[in-house]
């Protein structure tokens, strides 16, 4: 037995002279030449040295009695389990296995090498140092200059990448301020044009002026206006006939006609200035210009905004067209992206502040929280409801509040409710008929001139927030509540007609103004969503951008739609083309309902700064401001304590109504 095991051992000896050729050979057996010996060597090594049961090299080698060799852990830990070789089978105990001290010594060797190939010359550097090795100058030299020129070529792949790195930056830039050059040099192109055509069209308004301006002195007796009149009349009369031979001579005679013109008017003034001082004031820039110039240079960057983007947007349009549209004109004679503008910062500098015209107190004696949830004007604008924790519906009559001041106006109805109040909503038809949402659910619709309620609708399992009727279906109104239910009702039946069913609370709902197929709605997911009520298994458009809950939707038109979210921000939306149109930053709301009205220009919204703020919609910052003030003064801790809590527009008028949480009602209207 102990022969046989000395046979098996030999094929892993055997190999040492391939793995180290400077050894001695041991005496062998003769064998037959291989040629491919030399190379097949290493990798027959490299097999003999793994363990058959891990598979990895072989770490404290054990031989066993049947000749073969394993990794002591591992042959003890299958002795316990079995009492055979893993390879042959034979028959296998602990006390047949023996340490392999040469396997040991030719696998160290072996890693030793191994490593020593793989090594860089600093690893043998370091390994000779800690070996105590002595190293030569030339050895040391030659490590030098290696490591000399590895930095070096590191230095400059390093070098090269960031090379590349920027160039490909001076690239992207290049590209990037060359669009933007070109953009800036097609905007100063329509800057040009727009400037002569406005110069033209404003001439001929001064010279029209001028004209009235003489014919009226002329035919108030004034002898030398008379004269000029004559004058114009003839220079003009020839410069007609001139003008069906020679072209350039109708230019010529309307320039002398212009000229005359002038003169004419020169004299007009310098008589009327002899006269009186009084018109020398209605030459030099009035108030008004003064203060609606101030407003363009502090609302500059929106204003160019605008003008840019519907300027490109025509010119867009434009290329998209046939060659012979390319340059359509409005009727005042320019570009319609400029007379788009036009119409922008005429109804923007109108107005630049919000002034008090009447004020009204309905505190209650007996029940101190008065914060009003919603008010809103009825059908024709001649009655306003507001509803709030008061648990009362209180109508009062416009022209009264206005017209006729008084410590506490009384409401002309008063409806008590069983529940606190959200919201508010005037049939848009039948006048005398208004809805309600309150704290239980209940969405009520009552009859203002009995002072009842004609349907309640108790479907709602928790807060019903909005409610509101539309306005080319009478009869239809939608509700929105805090069940994620929004709620489809007819007053002439006593369920509801239909029901979407969301993840997110409800805030908000409103009927599109054009349709009563489209509901627009507002949730606590901070998403804006547009159905179609033909097909409510998904919405027809989302809007996503606000980044906490919608708390209020509100139409301007057919196509825009304004929501409003404590995020601080108001947001316009295109309902027909999908898009986001604009944000508008300026007043604070982070945690409160205050608000959101609207008309076909002009945004107004609360602030929990205790301030009513008006947007106008083409511009993202705010145009006009008021600050409400508390009972006790203006001073800072009682204005934190409040905020606004309701606004409503008077159609397309520059009023408004406003409330506080304090249950002060102000009537609002736009100023110069």
């Amino acid at each position: 037995m102990g022969e046989s095991a000395v046979g098996e051992l030999v094929p892993s000896v055997k190999d040492e002279p391939s793995l180290d050729p400077a050894a001695e050979r041991p005496p062998v057996p003769p064998a037959p030449p291989n040629p491919e010996s030399e190379d097949a060597g290493p990798s027959d090594m490299d097999k003999d040295s793994l363990c058959p049961i891990c598979m990895q090299i072989i770490s404290d080698a054990f031989l066993t009695a049947c000749g073969h060799s394993f990794c002591y852990m591992c042959i003890v830990t299958h002795l316990r389990n079995k009492s055979d070789c893993p390879c042959c089978s034979h028959y296998l105990t602990t006390a047949h296995i023996f340490p392999n001290f040469l396997l040991d010594k030719l696998l160290r060797r072996t890693c030793a090498r191994q490593k020593a190939k793989s090594a860089s010359p600093f690893e043998h550097l370091r390994q000779s140092l800690q070996q105590g090795r002595e190293v030569s100058i030339k050895e040391l030299d030659g490590l030098l200059s290696l490591l000399t020129e590895m930095k070096r070529k590191m230095e400059q792949e390093e070098a090269e990448k960031n090379m590349q790195i920027l160039l490909d930056f001076l690239h992207c830039l290049r590209e990037k301020k060359t669009e933007e050059l070109n953009e800036l040099q097609a905007d100063l192109l329509y800057i040009k044009e727009d400037i002569n055509a406005v110069q033209r069209y404003r001439t001929g308004l001064y010279r029209t002026k001028d004209g009235f301006s003489v014919k009226l002195r002329m035919l108030n007796g004034d002898s030398i206006a008379t004269k000029a009149w004559a004058s114009l009349t003839d220079k003009h009369e020839s410069g007609i006939m001139c003008s069906a031979r020679y072209a350039q001579g109708q230019m010529g005679s309307q320039n002398k006609i212009a000229d005359a013109m002038d003169q004419a008017s020169s004299h007009v003034l310098q008589r009327r200035d002899a006269c009186s001082g009084s018109d020398l004031q209605s030459v030099a820039p009035s108030a008004l210009a003064v203060a609606r110039k101030r407003q363009v240079h502090s609302q500059f960057n929106g204003l160019q905004e605008c003008y840019l983007q519907k300027r490109r947007n025509w010119n867009g349009q434009s290329h998209k067209q046939d060659r012979r549209d390319t340059n359509t004109v409005s009727r005042g004679g320019y570009n319609p992206g400029l007379d788009d503008f036009l119409s922008v910062l005429t109804t923007f500098t109108r107005y630049s502040r919000l002034r008090v015209i009447a004020e009204l107190r309905h505190d209650d004696i007996f029940h101190t929280p008065n914060i009003v949830s919603s008010i809103e004007f009825d059908r024709d604008n001649e009655l306003f409801a507001t509803a709030g924790v008061s648990r009362r519906i209180k109508v009062f009559d416009f022209s009264s509040v206005v017209n006729e001041p008084a410590d506490v106006h009384r409401p002309v109805v008063e409806m008590p409710t069983r529940s606190k109040l959200i919201c508010l909503s005037w049939n848009k038809y039948t006048k005398n008929h208004i809805a309600s949402s309150d704290y239980e659910g209940i969405v009520t619709v009552w009859d203002v001139n009995n002072r009842q309620s004609v349907m309640e609708y108790e479907e709602h399992e928790k807060r019903a927030w909005s409610v509101d009727f539309s306005r080319t279906e009478p009869s239809m109104l939608v509700s929105g509540s805090d069940d994620c239910k929004v709620k489809i009702w007819c007053t002439r039946q006593e369920a509801s007609v239909l029901t979407i069913d969301m993840k997110a609370n409800i805030c908000s709902v409103k009927y599109n103004p054009g349709s009563s197929i489209y509901v627009a709605v507002g949730s606590s997911d901070r998403h804006v969503r547009y159905y179609d009520l033909r097909n409510i298994s998904q919405p027809l458009h989302v809007f996503s951008g606000h980044r906490k809950a919608v708390s209020y939707v509100k139409f301007l038109s057919n196509n825009e739609l304004a929501s409003a979210s404590t995020d601080n921000t108001l947001r316009l939306w295109d309902v027909k083309e999908n898009l986001p149109l604009r944000t508008y930053r300026g007043h604070v709301n982070e945690k409160n309902f205050v608000g959101l009205s609207v008309n076909s220009e002009y945004i107004a919204c609360g602030s929990e700064t205790n301030e009513v703020f008006v947007y106008h919609k083409a511009i993202s910052k705010p145009m006009a401001w008021h600050r409400f003030g508390s009972s006790e003064g203006d001073d800072e801790n009682n204005v934190g304590r409040y905020f606004i809590s309701a606004v409503c527009w008077k159609n397309d008028s520059p009023t408004m109504l406003t409330a506080n949480s304090q249950g002060t009602i102000k009537v609002l209207v736009l100023a110069a």
